[in-house]
């Protein structure tokens, strides 16, 4: 992204100079899905694409919106901030202004100009980057940086909760916020406990890749998972004194198992206790250099989140299967919600075209539709650059 063209949009737009420019990436997890509501690990890192935004402050209340993504503006009063849909993208800024304001943190009026590079619809988190660009923007120009990024973090997720009206969890707005160069975190997201791992592939490197079917976990389907995974738990809790089903070890699990008469809950809980298990070894590999292991760990997630959990889908399953079936792919699984969006591999970097090429060609092949692909360096979260 060239910023001198962004500021002379901005120029060109609000007749003025932009003041100061901030960035705020996108986000891809590693491993470690499906388990942040039954109390496991998450293993997110942020990436080199993401949201910029230049801004210029106002001498009145009036923010304004705009976006080289969308034509869409919106102009509001900060004492008068409410949800409108048809204000689109732009509910999710309001939306973090209006719970600084609430909280009681300075707010002044801004002509604000956003561009984002993160593929739309790929799952990226460009929801969560947004909103966090904002709170950093507000922190930054009105109150000297005195708020904690991790509340920022909290308001953030807040706001598209209760503002935006999405149930989101915490692990996007903390992993766009706390992002570190070459380093993913693994996250208690229960907890907010962190620690960052190394994320030094050596000849490998991390490609994202986007089955171009829109994410489609729908409500009812990720509150059967949920359901499930409590009706587990419920039974666990006669024989075990435990608070989420990732308080479970494996051998915690195998002795309880056979206390999981139906099918489907034995599947949701072993699911969830093995991928935290997972999270914990990858944390490790990856510190320890073990590129190798982490590869398998992952097509272990893709597995277990096919034949366990099922929430994979033909499309995902596609991509991962003919990733797998390339030289120099060690590792491949979905990420994120499932039954859409993306997937990642663990690819030798030498034989990255040839990976690409043989994989877009097999996929489209065999669902009639093309897919794309992202390599993208492991960057810092949001700040002002």
């Amino acid at each position: 992204m060239d910023i001198n063209n962004l500021k002379e949009e901005f120029k060109r737009i609000y007749k003025k100079e932009g003041e100061r420019c901030f960035f705020s990436p996108g986000r891809v997890n590693l491993i470690g899905e499906h388990i942040d509501y039954n109390g496991g690990f998450v293993f997110p890192c942020a990436l080199e694409f993401g949201t910029y935004g230049v801004i210029s402050k106002r001498q009145d209340n009036i923010v304004n919106l705009a976006s080289t993504n969308f034509d869409l503006r919106v102009s509001f009063n900060i004492d008068d901030i409410v949800y409108k849909e048809e204000d689109d993208w732009a509910n999710y800024p309001k939306g973090v202004i209006k719970l600084m304001k609430d909280r009681g943190y300075n707010v002044e009026g801004m002509d604000i100009l956003i561009s984002g590079n993160i593929p739309n619809g790929a799952g990226l988190s460009s929801s969560a980057s947004l909103e966090v660009i904002t709170g950093v923007i507000v922190n930054d120009l009105f109150n000297n940086k005195s708020i904690d990024m991790i509340d920022l973090v909290k308001i953030s997720q807040e706001a598209e909760n209760k503002f935006v009206g999405v149930n989101c969890g915490i692990m996007d707005q903390f992993a766009v916020a706390m992002g570190e160069k070459d380093k993913a975190i693994m996250l208690n997201c229960d907890t907010l406990e962190y620690s960052y791992a190394e994320f030094d592939l050596k000849e490998y490197s991390l490609i994202i890749m986007n089955t171009n079917k829109r994410r489609a976990l729908n409500e009812s389907k990720y509150n059967e998972r949920r359901a499930e995974c409590d009706e587990a738990l419920d039974i666990i809790k006669k024989y075990k004194k435990v608070n989420y089903l990732c308080d479970l070890s494996i051998d915690d699990y195998n002795e309880i198992e056979k206390y999981l008469t139906a099918d489907n809950i034995k599947n949701r809980a072993k699911h969830a206790i093995y991928e935290n298990t997972r999270v914990k070894e990858a944390f490790k590999a990856l510190n320890e250099g073990d590129i190798s292991r982490f590869g398998n760990l992952l097509t272990e997630s893709h597995e277990s989140l096919k034949n366990l959990y099922e929430v994979t889908g033909k499309e995902l399953d596609t991509i991962v299967d003919e990733s797998l079936k390339v030289d120099g792919c060690i590792g491949a699984r979905m990420t994120g919600a499932g039954f859409g969006g993306c997937a990642i591999a663990i690819v030798k970097t030498s034989e990255l075209e040839n990976f690409k090429s043989i994989v877009a060609r097999n996929y489209e092949k065999k669902i009639g539709y093309k897919s794309d692909f992202y390599i993208s360096k492991i960057s810092y979260g949001t700040r002002e650059i």
